[in-house]
């Protein structure tokens, strides 16, 4: 089965490659931006929605003007990327699938994308347009050559400076042996998730971990006179906290999604709406902290990938409140009350056990009777 997969790697830029990437960061964030602000002005003023034709044709005209010289400075390729990346905005927010576009900022993370016509990759060697050096990319021992050639890639830097380079390249994936072990998992803070055999495995809080240090970091970011070089310095200290707690999270769940897939054929999982959630002030620091929607979205593609299966349960699914050896649900369940005794059978249940038990048995019952395990609609088990 072949896919589309990106590799991502870091790289170190030369001194003039680091000038020309600065450049094409600032030219796509003002092409971005003016044409966002013109866009925004004519469906505000005459309600005229403006497509990606007509904002191609307007880069043209501002490539022409005098005061935007700069712009034939780089390569147009990532210019033009990036109206196809606005126009892709406006389509997901008159769909509702998001908010309205936002302008660019130069303090956030910079990216310029390249099609095929604007570098080249030989060798295990990547040049950039404009550029006459290969990019000294930190390649991933064992993985010096990339399974086909990409057909784009994309140059960011973070907050924190680092630079790095994304290869989308088509791959053949390989399909795991079948095994005959399956689970349900109940995702949770005290465990990031609790499997239906009894296994948990704790939450690492990577955030509480590094709170001091950003705590000590940003007071003295707050100290730090507005504009000047030494705010900067303070401003990417603390980038590069934040930075380090992300790369830790993301490594985490990379690995604990990997073990999941490879041991079992079959995993169920709750549906859970992440986004309402972390609405509780009390509890959002740690949900966002947790990671259960990038585990889920890690889970899916790599199921897909291994041949295996993922049944998402309905976020109405009683799966706490209800017991796993008679069927009987409680009424309510507050968050508090982590043990519980069933009024009907007597069995005494761990919730968080009692939850992975349950969904991995709804899970397998709406797997067997073929319906639907998007999560859209409520799952008929009661």
């Amino acid at each position: 089965m072949k896919t589309k997969c990106a590799y991502r790697y870091r790289f170190y830029p030369t001194p003039e490659q680091e000038i020309l990437l600065a450049r094409t960061f600032g030219c796509v964030r003002s092409v971005y931006n003016t044409i966002l602000a013109w866009r925004t002005e004519a469906f505000q003023q005459e309600k005229t929605r403006i497509g990606y034709k007509e904002a191609s044709a307007r880069l043209t005209a501002l490539k022409k003007d005098p005061d935007r010289a700069y712009l034939n400075e780089v390569s147009s390729v990532p210019l033009q990327q990036c109206l196809r990346h606005q126009q892709q905005a406006f389509t997901n927010f008159f769909e509702k699938r998001a908010g309205y576009p936002a302008f660019k900022s130069k303090k956030q993370r910079q990216s310029a994308e390249f099609s095929v016509s604007a570098f080249k990759y030989q060798d295990g060697q990547l040049f950039l347009a404009k550029c006459k050096e290969p990019l000294a990319i930190r390649w991933t021992k064992g993985r010096e050559t990339l399974p086909s050639a990409p057909s784009t890639v994309t140059v960011s830097r973070d907050t924190a400076g680092r630079y790095f380079v994304s290869l989308l390249c088509e791959v053949d994936t390989e399909q795991l042996p079948l095994t005959p072990r399956m689970t349900g998992i109940d995702l949770g803070l005290k465990d990031l998730f609790v499997t239906a055999d009894g296994e948990r495995t704790g939450n690492p809080r990577h955030t509480a971990k590094y709170a001091a240090r950003l705590a000590k970091a940003q007071r003295a970011l707050s100290r730090k006179q507005r504009g000047s070089k030494n705010r900067a310095k303070a401003r990417q200290k603390v980038a590069r906290l934040h930075a380090k707690i992300a790369d830790t999270r993301l490594d985490g769940l990379h690995k604990l999604s990997r073990r999941l897939i490879n041991e079992n054929q079959v995993v169920c999982v709750e549906s859970l709406a992440v986004k309402n959630l972390i609405r509780n002030r009390a509890l959002s620091k740690s949900i966002a902290d947790a990671g259960w929607g990038e585990l889920v979205r890690q889970l899916e593609y790599k199921a897909a990938w291994a041949g295996r299966q993922l049944v998402k349960l309905d976020r109405w699914f009683p799966s706490s409140k209800r017991c796993s050896c008679c069927g009987h649900t409680l009424a309510s369940l507050p968050l508090k009350v982590r043990d519980w005794t069933c009024p009907a059978c007597g069995s005494e249940h761990d919730r968080d056990l009692n939850a992975a038990v349950n969904i991995k048995a709804a899970g397998l019952a709406v797997l067997a009777l073929g319906e639907n395990v998007s999560g859209i609609g409520r799952v008929p088990l009661s």
